[in-house]
């Protein structure tokens, strides 16, 4: 439970205390008659869920989970939910590179798996079991147990290093995925395996390694050492699914123009692309310089874009509201955007992008900031930062992907993106062959 929730929850048992006639609080006929009594009573109620929600809002992280509607419109009566399905429906896809690009991405975040614990996660057109053993280590296996195909994540139990299928007991390691112990058999068979993921526990996240050709990784993931040391402390995080191709999440980096047509209204303009130009908030407007270059050798796989934000009021620019970025994306799934700011402090916003099925991606946010910083700040920077991104989600889920997409000289950053994205893939890698008849959710 919260602290925000259960400071509601102890308003409401005082309040329901105080309005009780044999209350201690109130004697045999109370100082005041009884509408006078139940008044204070709900006073009081109010004053500490008000309090609790007011402790929730400074203190407890925030976290904002989208669900696969958002960014549709919805009209002549229909939920938005139906909106999305009619545009996954009739929308043309395109000639599209591969699916699932070799490289990191994000299945859990670490406080979300705890020692003996087991989820079920689907990435990579995979279903896996995600289980922390009681040595403390995540471990990452197929969910289905190759015996009769039971699914591990789904009522499995965590024993030491092993999870045991719910269904006849079977055993498998988490470190090779090996079947360990048969309850009923006297030997195991070598083959009996279930295949193991390459994965690691990095920055507070639990990743996996992809590689079409079952290649061991690349590269590492790069820690960050304030967060390790618990210097920058977890402050929420958003989560979004987009019906998209994955390379078209990471190349908005290279797409500067984008920036000063879709992101220069104010957040106060919300993420409805038919009202962000509204002239009723036209007081307040962001302004961005960005700059995109690839890394060299040995960051090949390595990139980054320079953002230089500020903030014009009743066009006036308030000085104190700049703030420099650098967002370094790190493979195909991966960005880190880096805050620092005289005033505002320290803190990094984890940008994690994890395929789900071949076009559908699931993107977080998780934000870690200085400690010593009031937590409203980042909270603030990560719900202004879920408002820009929902503009682009709205972008993303009615788009078409164009191979040969019609560019002006300024544009020349996309192709080099696109150009430097392709280094992920390989001649084995997965390609979309062809669409199910529904894809109602």
């Amino acid at each position: 439970m919260s602290p925000g929730l259960a400071a509601a929850c102890v308003g409401l048992s005082l309040g329901a205390g105080l309005i009780l006639p044999d209350s201690p609080l109130w004697g045999e006929s109370g100082p005041i008659g009884s509408p006078g009594r139940a008044a204070v009573c709900i006073l009081a109620g109010v004053g500490l869920l008000a309090a609790g929600w007011l402790y929730s809002l400074l203190f407890c992280p925030l976290e904002l989970l989208r669900g696969l509607d958002v960014g549709y419109i919805a009209e002549d009566g229909r939920s938005r939910a139906q909106a999305a399905n009619d545009v996954r429906r009739r929308r043309k896809t395109g000639e599209l590179p591969p699916v699932y690009p070799n490289g990191w991405y994000r299945l859990l975040d670490s406080h979300l798996l705890h020692r003996g614990q087991v989820q079920h996660v689907s990435a990579l057109g995979e279903q896996l079991a995600v289980f922390r053993g009681h040595d403390g280590k995540a471990y990452v296996l197929d969910a289905y147990c190759p015996h009769l195909g039971a699914n591990l994540a789904v009522g499995g139990r965590v024993i030491g290093s092993c999870i045991e299928c719910p269904f006849h007991g079977w055993q498998f390691s988490g470190d090779d995925g090996k079947c360990v112990r048969i309850p009923y058999a006297k030997k195991v068979p070598e083959f009996a395996k279930v295949r193991s993921w390459p994965s690691c526990e990095v920055n507070r996240q639990i990743l996996v390694w992809f590689h079409c050709d079952g290649e061991e990784p690349q590269w590492t993931v790069p820690e960050q050492q304030e967060i390790t040391k618990g210097q920058w402390v977890y402050r929420g995080r958003t989560e979004h699914f987009i019906n998209a191709h994955i390379q078209e999440i990471p190349e908005n980096a290279a797409d500067i123009a984008h920036l000063a047509h879709l992101h220069t209204p104010g957040i106060v303009s919300g993420v409805d692309l038919r009202y962000t130009n509204s002239k009723i908030w036209e007081f307040v407007r962001h302004d961005w310089k960005v700059q995109w270059e690839p890394e060299s050798e040995p960051n090949r796989h390595c990139s980054q874009m320079l953002v230089k934000h500020s903030l014009t009021l009743f066009g006036l620019h308030w000085h104190l509201l700049d703030v420099d970025v650098v967002a370094r994306q790190v493979g195909p799934g991966m960005v880190f955007l880096l805050f620092d700011h005289s005033y505002l402090g320290r803190g990094v916003i984890l940008h994690c992008v994890t395929p789900v099925e071949p076009l559908l991606q699931c993107v977080s946010h998780a934000i870690f900031y200085q400690s010593n910083i009031l937590p409203l700040v980042p909270k603030f920077i990560l719900k202004a930062e879920c408002i820009q991104f929902e503009r682009d989600v709205m972008i993303w889920n009615n788009k078409k992907y164009l191979t040969k997409p019609l560019l002006v000289k300024e544009d020349s950053a996309i192709q080099k993106h696109r150009r430097w994205f392709s280094q992920f893939y390989s001649e084995n890698s997965p390609q979309l062959r062809y669409q199910c008849d529904s894809l109602d959710f």
